[in-house]
């Protein structure tokens, strides 16, 4: 089975154990490392079993994928940030962010069309880019994500506004963010026990996957890397529930309006029936 995940920790984290071999039972996995804006076009080629994609990327992914209820990232405090180098609004600004087919760039869509709208740019450019070149004055902001939200001060930047406060506050639901899915003909109920299996394993042996988060950290912090894994790993990772397919589809039923994605239905993967 072909898993595709990045390598930030709350990824490396959850699925250490199924990738490591230390589950009885569980499939034989190959694991490819890759972003999520490598992850979101490669499963609309078809590419991989099973992969980590933004909750944003499952309109374009079609009836060949399913939506698995664990594994993913999707929580409370966890929003994209919009930074700058003080500068107060938006209007005429150059932004760059990580991807325009990623949670962070409906996100801050869904923002700005609270707002009425803003006369800007937008250029796509690798996350960990976004925060020198705005510091640079490249760009008059940034849309950043996963550790920036703990490291920004360090570049000198400012918080125009944390997305994932004004989602919270509007809505009153957590932020979906990633999303684990999986080809549509494979046993998703049987793949979800994997994941969950490989989850409670990381709660209560921590220290198996130390090591291998370290490796493939890209150079965070032991502190950083904590803060990561507490943000981003918590009971919505184990089982969306009610709750968060509820704002998955409030967020994709709100990009649509605005005609940022097509209009989709989030199907549960276990009984193949869409409807249930």
């Amino acid at each position: 089975m072909r898993l595709a995940h990045s390598p930030c920790p709350n990824d490396t984290f959850i699925h250490h154990a199924w990738t490591a071999g230390l589950l009885d039972a569980a499939p034989e996995v190959e694991l490819t490392f890759a972003d999520i804006d490598i992850t979101n076009t490669a499963c609309a080629r078809g590419d991989f079993d099973v992969a980590k994609v933004s909750y944003a990327a499952l309109p374009y992914l079609g009836d060949q994928w399913r939506l698995l209820p664990a594994g993913g990232a999707l929580g409370r405090g966890c929003g994209p940030l919009v930074l700058t180098a003080g500068r107060s609004g938006l209007n005429g600004a150059t932004i760059a962010v990580p991807s325009d087919r990623s949670t962070a760039f409906l996100l801050f869509n869904l923002w700005m069309d609270s707002l009425g709208g803003r006369d800007v740019r937008i250029e796509v450019v690798p996350f960990d880019q976004i925060m020198p070149a705005v510091r640079s004055g490249r760009f008059d902001a940034g849309l950043v994500i996963h550790e920036a939200r703990f490291t920004y001060r360090e570049y000198g930047l400012e918080r125009l506004v944390d997305l994932g406060e004004w989602w919270e506050g509007s809505v009153g639901l957590p932020i979906p963010l990633g999303a684990i899915v999986a080809k549509s003909h494979l046993d998703g109920e049987a793949i979800t026990e994997t994941i969950r299996a490989s989850l409670d394993h990381a709660w209560t042996h921590p220290e198996d996957s130390r090591d291998y988060i370290a490796e493939h950290a890209q150079e965070m912090s032991p502190e950083v890397c904590r803060k990561h894994i507490e943000l981003y790993v918590n009971e919505f990772s184990r089982d969306l529930g009610e709750e968060g397919r509820a704002a998955v589809e409030r967020l994709l039923g709100g990009a649509a309006a605005l005609g940022l994605v097509p209009e989709t239905r989030i199907a549960p993967p276990w009984d193949g029936h869409p409807d249930s």
